[in-house]
């Protein structure tokens, strides 16, 4: 008799333990999920781990769900649900669509998955009310109604004209493209994860609409680069379709310890270290005027092996920090975004490590780390680095949080010069702080 699901959920950097949830007490996972179990905990997108008295679920900045067995894992983001498709829409470039059945009520009860699933299906409706991109195909074939070009030369390798058909070359538009055959299987992909039956029952009906002109393809990571690297303004009504179809793709998949090739987990897990780095880079790629905002700029130079010492010639790495504010091509700010609610929970060491080596090269002998919080009374704290010896101060570490709730406020606000200023002054706090508030 086959054993029924247990379901339990949490917030993300959420930690449960068994004597605070009954439905971990004496529960142990199925032997053959011991390796994917250790392998998420690994690589922190879950951590499991079996104690004596049952398990112990403990998630960090993966949201999603995962499966192992009659486990079934739910990780939800800590801002609500309605909240998070208006920043994912931002973030990512994703068009304000009517969304199936879209309520309030309706998407709180989505889980994150669902979220990008609705939205895909929307996207692919839009497309399909549009009419797909269509691409020409050289043909060469017999007709009795020639069209195109007649191939003269073939005629007069057959000897003549011996049948009521002349072979001409023609180009037709067909909806069979790589571009749409992706499409195709994306829909197919967001049929299989969803877990709303209203969104899967709405994927397959998209998805029959496809396959009357459109090939069953299987995705992989290199079709799906050379879809991306191909679309242009001609393609652009894709882009967010191609963006969500990478997303859920991508989420599905990690390799597993002392394999070569990706296994597909059961389930979905999204990293939203992602969306708040992508939520980020266009706040401040719009609305930090004037300067400009480079995203993992290499600091080359600043490691370099002493030469006639690297025995082994090997290369050293350079720091990324995840953005760099440039005024007329000169470094200004250094900024390390980290979906880590630092109000509420500690700065790790490696992280603390990491500023402070930023700090070191900044002019201002400054680096700030972004976190997110949605905590209202959240406000900057700063740490400074001094010499173990003589105490003097050499560089500042500032932990600044990102209040999420007051970002959707300003990106929801209307295009009056007054809202613009608004977003403008935001944008500057969060490069430079208090002290280099625009006030223009």
């Amino acid at each position: 008799m086959k054993s029924a699901s247990i379901q339990v959920t949490l917030r993300e950097w959420e930690h449960l333990r068994p004597e605070q949830n009954p439905l971990l007490r004496n529960l142990f996972l199925e032997p053959e999920f011991h390796d994917l179990a250790r392998d998420l905990s690994e690589r922190r997108l879950l951590d499991i781990v079996e104690l004596r008295q049952g398990m112990s679920l403990r998630a960090f900045s993966h949201v999603g769900r995962v499966r192992l067995g009659t486990l079934d894992v739910i990780v939800q983001p800590k801002i609500e649900q309605t909240s998070l498709l208006n920043l994912l829409r931002y973030a990512y470039g994703f068009r304000k669509l009517e969304l199936f059945a879209e309520s309030h009520q309706r998407i709180e009860q989505l889980g994150f998955e669902d979220l990008l699933v609705q939205q895909l299906n929307a996207e692919v409706r839009e497309l399909l009310s549009r009419g797909l991109q269509r691409n020409y195909v050289r043909r060469q074939e017999l007709l009795t109604s020639p069209r195109g070009r007649i191939d003269i030369q073939r005629i007069a390798n057959a000897g003549g004209i011996m049948e009521a058909s002349l072979p001409c070359t023609h180009f037709s538009r067909i909806d069979d493209s790589l571009l749409n055959r992706v499409l195709l299987a994306g829909v197919h992909m967001a049929a299989s994860i969803t877990h709303d039956i209203t969104l899967r029952r709405d994927a397959h009906r998209l998805s029959l609409v496809l396959e009357e002109s459109v090939t069953t393809i299987t995705l992989n990571a290199s079709i799906l680069d050379r879809v991306t690297t191909s679309l242009n303004r001609m393609t652009a009504a894709y882009d967010s379709a191609m963006s969500l179809i990478r997303l859920l793709w991508e989420s599905q998949g990690v390799s597993l310890a002392g394999t070569d090739s990706p296994v597909r987990i059961p389930g979905f897990l999204f990293d939203m270290n992602r969306f708040f780095q992508a939520l980020l880079a266009r706040f401040l790629s719009d609305h930090l005027i004037p300067f400009q905002v480079k995203e993992e700029q290499g600091l080359t130079g600043m490691m370099k092996y002493v030469t006639g010492f690297n025995p082994r010639n090997q290369r050293t790495s350079s720091p990324r920090p995840d953005f760099v504010v440039l005024d007329r091509n000169q470094a200004v700010a250094l900024l390390d975004a980290k979906y880590r609610d630092l109000w509420d929970f500690p700065l790790p060491r490696e992280m603390l490590y990491q500023l402070a080596i930023y700090a070191s090269i900044d002019s201002h002998r400054v680096a700030t780390i972004l976190y997110p919080s949605m905590d209202p009374t959240a406000s900057e704290s700063r740490i400074d680095v001094r010499h173990p010896v003589t105490r003097i101060g050499i560089a500042q570490i500032r932990l600044r949080p990102v209040s999420l709730g007051r970002m959707e406020e300003l990106i929801a606000s209307n295009r009056s010069g007054s809202a613009a200023r608004e977003r403008m002054q935001y944008a500057h706090w969060l490069a430079f702080g208090e002290e280099n508030l625009c006030t223009s």
